[in-house]
C-alpha cells in the first residue's frame, strides 16, 4: 500500500468517526465514554494523516 493509499484509508476512517461523532451528540443520553473514544480515536488518525502526509 503506498502513502498515498494509506493516507486515504485514514481520511476515510476519520469522516466515518466524524459520523460516529455526530450521532452520538445527537442521542437523548449520549455515552460519554464512547464519545471519548471516539474523539481521541478521530485525533489519533487525524494526528497521523499529517505525520504521513509530511513524511
Amino acid at each position: 500500500m503506498s502513502f498515498e493509499d494509506r493516507i486515504e484509508t485514514l481520511k476515510t476512517r476519520h469522516q466515518s468517526l466524524e459520523a460516529e461523532v455526530k450521532v452520538e451528540t445527537q442521542r437523548p443520553h449520549p455515552d460519554t465514554v464512547t464519545l471519548n473514544k471516539l474523539k481521541r480515536e478521530k485525533l489519533r488518525v487525524k494526528d497521523e494523516i499529517a505525520r504521513l502526509s509530511h513524511a
